[in-house]
């Protein structure tokens, strides 16, 4: 019985292989593009994705919602409309989008409703925020080859909407991992989720 990293290797596969001729437009591209995500608490996504090579930088932020230059204590409120997201700039010449959607979707849960782990509400939904039709058409291409791909159990209700706001999130919220090792929820939580992370995606790992 194949299991669940194997299939997600398996759907990254097919859709690489359905997206070749545009992975190869982003790889020739010289500019520096952003890709905005949503995976429940900030610090995870922001320390795993600090670990991948083509990445230049990674912003912890709240986004989604209407009130403009959220506080986190707001945010944690649940009653803003944001969700704790990281805006991550990288070189398309390194690393695709595709790239990146494939470490997102394998590094949380998409099929659990506001919630990850412990963190529950809205504010820590699941979302892919594009800023562009072309990253609209990419996300939905591959969450549409999961699905068919059945890796998970239970639907996938991860949100693709418009990247219509990013508020940058306090100082302190900023690298957090790196900063405060030594923190309960940074050795319980992050460390484990950062360290699968490094084990599947070796080939994806800056000093690789």
């Amino acid at each position: 019985m194949k299991t669940k990293t194997t299939l997600l290797t398996v759907a990254a596969v097919l859709f690489a292989a359905n997206s070749f001729s545009q992975t190869k437009k982003n790889m020739e591209s010289t500019e520096l593009k952003t890709a905005t995500f949503a995976a429940g608490c900030f610090w995870c996504t922001e320390a795993v994705f600090l670990n991948v090579k083509g990445i230049t930088k990674v912003v912890s932020g709240y986004s989604g919602g209407k009130v403009k230059n959220p506080t986190y204590r707001e945010v944690c409120s649940g009653l803003t409309g944001h969700a704790e997201a990281t805006q991550i700039t990288f070189d398309p010449k390194v690393v695709s989008y595709e790239d990146l959607l494939e470490v997102f979707w394998n590094t949380h849960d998409p099929t659990t409703l506001n919630r990850q782990g412990a963190d529950e509400g809205t504010q820590y939904r699941s979302a892919v925020f594009y800023s562009n039709e072309e990253q609209k058409k990419t996300a939905e291409q591959y969450k549409k080859q999961l699905e068919s791909s059945h890796v998970y159990a239970n639907p996938i209700v991860t949100e693709i909407s418009p990247l219509i706001n990013f508020y940058p999130a306090e100082d302190y919220h900023q690298n957090y991992f790196a900063l405060n090792p030594n923190q309960g929820y940074c050795q319980y939580v992050i460390r484990p989720k950062v360290e699968k992370f490094k084990k599947q995606f070796k080939t994806k790992l800056k000093g690789d």
